[in-house]
């Protein structure tokens, strides 16, 4: 009878996505790291109080982790922290909740893309240095762009669909998810989402002139990652909003 070979993995780059309690001391951490894609782990023992492990796995800190197992859940061994990163606070902790709930929804387990890792360390580097919400909502629209990029989703923005001509920034189109922009045409039926082109190159370029081009950008990728995630609902993204609301009212008032 073969026997099943017990694959281990050291001091692997990672950071943590999302935390649940498992049994009574123990906890399901899932991961995403650099070589492996996203990974889930059991890390046993991690809720006792003279746990080491107790600390350490916490959202957006650079974290070296070694683990072993052959099922869908591998079994954490050790974890020890890179350091190196100061830790998000208020609104720019919102967002890399928001950032965490893209990568555990759209992100296939042990799928590996470690140019994603390295765009997701930027933006959480990004995020802890840029206070305003304008600054935010750009790193937020980058990071979206790279995701969908690496899953194969790339946008395209710059040309219409079909005929190749540059988009221009004063006409209108349809946004057809799986070929890109298209003249729009007030037609019934047609039930792509409707987008300026000049909100097409802002997020090419991601540069965003004006209020209005910015909010348009940001309401055609929310619509492009709800078709992806397929009725799955990010939860933090409405908490992102409703602050981000807030910070809009205090300027005005």
């Amino acid at each position: 009878m073969a026997k099943t070979v017990r694959e281990r993995r050291d001091d692997q780059a990672a950071y943590v996505l999302h935390a649940y309690p498992y049994r009574e001391t123990s906890l399901i951490v899932e991961t995403f790291t650099a070589e492996h894609g996203r990974v889930g782990l059991v890390a046993r023992g991690a809720k006792r109080p003279r746990s080491e492990m107790r600390g350490l796995l916490q959202a957006f800190q650079p974290l070296a982790l070694s683990w072993a197992g052959t099922g869908e859940l591998k079994t954490l061994v050790k974890a020890e922290w890179r350091g190196g990163l100061p830790l998000p606070a208020g609104a720019a902790l919102l967002c890399g909740f928001y950032l965490n709930e893209l990568l555990l929804k759209l992100l296939a387990r042990e799928d590996p893309h470690p140019a994603l890792f390295v765009h997701y360390e930027d933006a959480l580097h990004a995020l802890t240095d840029e206070a305003a919400p304008g600054a935010q909502a750009v790193i937020l629209r980058r990071f979206e762009l790279r995701l969908l990029a690496e899953l194969g989703y790339a946008l395209s923005l710059t040309h219409e669909a079909g005929s190749g001509r540059p988009v221009d920034p004063r006409e209108r189109y349809h946004y057809a998810f799986d070929r890109g922009p298209q003249p729009y045409a007030a037609e019934p039926g047609v039930r792509w989402p409707i987008v300026r082109g000049a909100a097409l190159i802002a997020l090419a370029e991601e540069r965003y002139p004006d209020p209005e081009t910015a909010a348009e950008a940001k309401r055609l990728m929310r619509l492009v990652l709800d078709h992806y995630l397929e009725e799955r609902r990010i939860f933090s993204r409405r908490v992102v909003q409703d602050l981000q609301a807030l910070d809009d009212e205090r300027e005005t008032s």
